[in-house]
C-alpha cells in the first residue's frame, strides 16, 4: 500500500506525475511528529470509544514499534510511498492488519499534515531559541571582558565617535535578542492544534479535540476547520523571523570581515575558522564570515517563496500548500548550521584592542568632544563646529591626531583652548561622560551587562527549549 486514496482511480498514476507529486524525500524529516499525532489521535478515538480499547492498543503499540525501528536504523524509508502519511500507516497495516486501517477514523491527511508542520515548527523553534541564547552568553562574556576597551563607532563606514567594544557587542546582543522574541511571540500565536479539523469540515465523529490538543502540548482546538488545515500564517511569521535573524549574522558577518582585513586588523580569527589560499599563501580568509553573508539570500528565498505560494489559494486546502516545506526545512537547516559556527567564531577569535583604540584616536572620533569643550567655553555650537573642522584639515595635512597637537597649535584656531583640552578629548573622557541610558560609558554598560545577565539566567523564553 503506497497511497492513502486510489478507489476511484481505474489506472495507475504516471511515473513523473508520482515523482512530481510525491513528499517522502524531504517530509519523512516528520516521521516523529506523524507519529506521535498518530498515537495520540488513536488514543482519542479508544477513549470515545470510536475504537475498542484492543484496537487502541494495537495501533499504538504499532506506531511505537515503527518509531523504534525508524531510531534504530532498523525500518529503511522506500520511495513507494507518497509521503510520510502514507508510509507509517502502510507499515502499521503491514504490522497489525486491520486494525491499523481504523486509525485514520474522524482525521483527513489535511488536518494530519498541518499538526505535523505546526508540531515540527514548535520543536524547532526551541532548539533555534537555545542556540541563539548560547550565541547571547558568548557575547556576553565579550561585553564583561572588553568594557574599556575603546574603538570608533562608525556611521556611513566612516568613523564617528569612540565606543567601546562591550558597546558595539551589546549592539548584536539587542538583535539577537529581539530574534529570540520573535520565536516566542510566534510560539504563543501558533499553539493552537489543527487535529480534528477534518479535510475542511470537521467530521461526524464524537471526537475530542480538547484532549488531543492538550496531550500534544497545544493551548487548545484552532477554532475554524478550514483555517486549521489552511493557516500557513505561523510559517510565514516563522521564516520571517529566520530571515530577520539571518540579516543580523549577516550584517555581523560584513563586521567581520572588515575588521579581519589588513586594513582595519581588529580582530585577529582562530585558525580552526578561517581558510587560506591555493596560490596565496600568506592568506588568511575570513570564510565562515563570508559564507554565513552568502547564505542570506537563501534564507529570504524561503520566506519570499511561501508568501508567493500563498497569496493565491483559496480555501480551504490546496496542494500547492505542499510547497511550504522544502525551503522551509533548508532555511531551519541553514540557521541551526550557522549560529553555532558563528558563535564559536566570536569566542575563539582575539580582539585587539591596541589596533582598536589607535584607529579611534587617529580616527578624529573625539571631533565632537572637542567642539562641546568649545561650547562649554562659551563659544557657540555652530562656530565651535567650524573651528573644529579646520582643525581637522590642519591635522590630516600635517598627519596628526587632535590630541597630537601642541596647546600654541590649538590656539591658532581659538583662544579658548587651554591645558584641559587634553583630558577633555581624550577617549576616556570621551566615553565615560555618556552616562545615558544605552550610551558606551562603563557605569552605563555595568546597568546593560547586568541586564543582559538577568535576561539569560532567567527569561521566561527558556521554556521554548523544553
Amino acid at each position: 500500500m503506497a497511497q492513502l486514496w486510489g478507489g476511484r482511480f481505474t489506472k495507475q498514476q504516471d511515473d513523473l506525475v508520482k515523482k512530481f507529486n510525491d513528499s517522502l524525500p524531504y517530509d519523512r524529516r516528520l516521521y516523529r511528529q506523524d507519529i506521535r499525532g498518530s498515537i495520540v489521535h488513536a488514543t482519542m478515538l479508544g477513549k470515545q470509544g470510536i475504537l475498542t480499547d484492543d484496537e487502541m492498543r494495537q495501533i499504538v503499540d504499532g506506531l511505537s514499534g515503527i518509531l523504534e525501528d525508524i531510531e534504530n536504523g532498523r525500518l529503511a524509508f522506500s520511495d513507494a510511498y507518497e509521503d510520510i502519511h502514507s508510509f507509517v500507516e502502510a507499515n502499521l497495516i503491514d504490522r497489525i492488519g486491520d486494525a491499523g486501517k481504523k486509525l485514520h477514523t474522524g482525521r483527513s491527511r489535511n488536518d494530519q499534515v498541518a499538526l505535523d508542520m505546526k508540531m515540527y515548527i514548535r520543536d524547532e523553534i526551541g532548539e533555534i531559541s537555545g542556540l541563539l541564547r548560547h550565541f547571547l552568553q558568548t557575547l556576553l562574556s565579550v561585553m564583561e571582558a572588553n568594557k574599556e576597551t575603546f574603538m570608533p563607532g562608525f556611521t556611513h563606514l566612516q568613523k564617528a565617535q569612540p565606543v567601546t567594544l562591550a558597546h558595539h557587542m551589546a549592539a548584536y546582543f539587542e538583535m539577537f535578542r529581539r530574534d529570540r522574541e520573535r520565536l516566542s511571540d510566534i510560539r504563543e500565536r501558533m499553539d493552537l492544534c489543527p487535529l480534528g479539523s477534518g479535510a475542511l469540515a470537521g467530521t461526524t465523529y464524537p471526537l475530542d479535540r480538547n484532549f488531543t490538543a492538550r496531550e500534544l502540548g497545544f493551548d487548545g482546538p484552532c477554532r475554524n476547520s478550514m483555517d486549521g488545515v489552511s493557516d500557513r500564517d505561523y510559517l510565514i511569521e516563522f521564516l520571517d523571523a529566520l530571515a530577520i535573524c539571518q540579516m543580523h549574522l549577516s550584517r555581523f558577518s560584513e563586521e567581520i570581515i572588515i575588521w579581519n582585513s589588513n586594513e582595519y586588523r581588529f580582530v585577529e580569527l582562530d585558525d580552526a575558522y578561517s581558510t587560506g589560499s591555493s596560490i596565496m599563501p600568506q592568506k588568511k580568509n575570513p570564510d565562515i564570515a563570508e559564507l554565513v553573508r552568502g547564505k542570506t539570500g537563501r534564507v529570504y528565498a524561503a520566506l519570499v517563496s511561501l508568501l508567493t505560494t500563498m497569496k493565491g489559494i483559496p480555501l480551504a486546502y490546496d496542494k500547492d500548500m505542499q510547497e511550504d516545506k522544502e525551503l522551509t526545512f533548508d532555511a531551519i537547516d541553514t540557521l541551526k548550521i550557522e549560529i553555532p559556527l558563528f558563535d564559536d567564531m566570536i569566542r575563539t577569535c582575539q580582539f585587539r584592542p591596541d589596533v582598536m583604540e589607535a584607529s579611534a584616536k587617529h580616527g578624529f572620533t573625539n571631533a565632537t568632544d572637542a567642539a562641546d569643550y568649545l561650547v562649554e567655553k562659551g563659544v557657540p555650537f555652530r562656530d565651535a563646529h567650524g573651528i573644529i573642522g579646520r582643525m581637522v584639515l590642519y591635522c590630516i595635512d600635517h598627519k596628526k591626531a587632535l590630541d597630537d597637537l601642541s596647546l600654541e597649535e590649538f590656539r591658532q584656531f581659538s583662544d579658548r583652548f587651554d591645558t584641559d583640552i587634553y583630558e577633555a578629548i581624550s577617549l576616556r573622557t570621551c566615553v565615560e561622560k555618556r552616562l545615558t541610558e544605552g550610551a558606551p560609558s562603563a557605569r552605563s554598560m555595568d546597568r546593560e551587562i547586568a541586564a543582559c545577565r538577568a535576561y539569560l539566567s532567567g527569561d521566561a523564553d527558556d521554556s521554548l527549549e523544553d
